[in-house]
């Protein structure tokens, strides 16, 4: 469902905020920045609570109230599917465990999330915002996918859009491609690479792919002592760190990367 938010007056500028993941204390260290809290818009491009805090943070997004503009994920969408039906084969050992976590009410929210959405932009004209990509919210494609790729996920995308904000592989990046800009910001729970909350800000024409530092100890300790998933340990250990480096990634979804059509979730 692409969701166009015209009745929106052109804004001025967008902190956008992908792949959390569960994580609150990464979250709320990101909502704390003086341009998040400035920023007019916050758009969510994704896997918001699949992650050892879920309930936790869906009710801080909530509490946000309209400032923030949520577009769905593929753990969002998958969450979704395994709260309504547990014999959903699941991608990973912390999805089931969050998908019961989820109050009704959360889980209708998830389920009402639009992909994609786009947003007109002071400097920019219309944004379009995903998650995988504009045609599907679990595409798969990287930073050094080959340009015939790029086309053929970009191929839909009306040609008044000429930038593009995605998700989905958890590396922050900006890539030229056919005359379009490509966004993607990171991840703010479960990065590869580089420990810390990773975003984007979106004003007056430009972007800043920025990162936030926290307390990653105290994190993943706050994590272990008021999160019930069995193993939030090893959990918090390696995705707070952040012990996949971007290299290793890249080197894990590069041979699965479709030629067409195809997706593969990178989690």
């Amino acid at each position: 469902m692409l969701l166009y938010l015209r009745g929106c007056r052109v804004l001025d500028s967008v902190a956008v905020l992908s792949d959390i993941h569960g994580v609150l204390p990464a979250l709320d260290a990101v909502l704390a920045e003086p341009d998040v809290q400035r920023a007019e818009r916050i758009v969510l491009t994704g896997d918001i609570a699949a992650g050892p805090q879920p309930v936790e943070t869906l009710d801080r997004l909530v509490e946000l109230g309209e400032r923030v503009v949520w577009v769905r994920g593929n753990a969002d969408r998958e969450l979704v599917m395994l709260a309504r039906d547990p014999d959903v084969e699941a991608p990973d050992e912390v999805s089931p465990w969050a998908a019961r976590q989820l109050r009704p009410d959360l889980i209708d929210r998830l389920d009402r999330l639009p992909h994609p959405v786009t947003l007109d932009l002071a400097g920019f004209g219309p944004v379009l915002f995903c998650h995988g990509g504009p045609r599907a919210d679990d595409e798969l494609v990287l930073v050094d996918s080959p340009a015939e790729r790029w086309q053929q996920v970009l191929a839909d995308v009306a040609p008044a859009v000429r930038t593009v904000v995605c998700g989905h592989t958890h590396m922050p990046f900006l890539r030229l491609v056919d005359g379009r800009l490509i966004v993607n910001p990171g991840s703010i729970g479960m990065p590869y690479g580089r420990a810390g909350a990773h975003w984007a800000l979106l004003s007056g024409g430009a972007v800043q792919l920025r990162r936030t530092d926290y307390d990653l100890s105290g994190a993943v300790a706050g994590l272990i002592r008021d999160s019930s998933f069995p193993g939030v340990a090893a959990w918090a250990d390696e995705y707070v760190y952040a012990r996949n480096s971007d290299i290793d990634a890249l080197r894990a979804f590069s041979p699965l990367v479709p030629i067409e059509n195809a997706s593969f979730p990178p989690r």
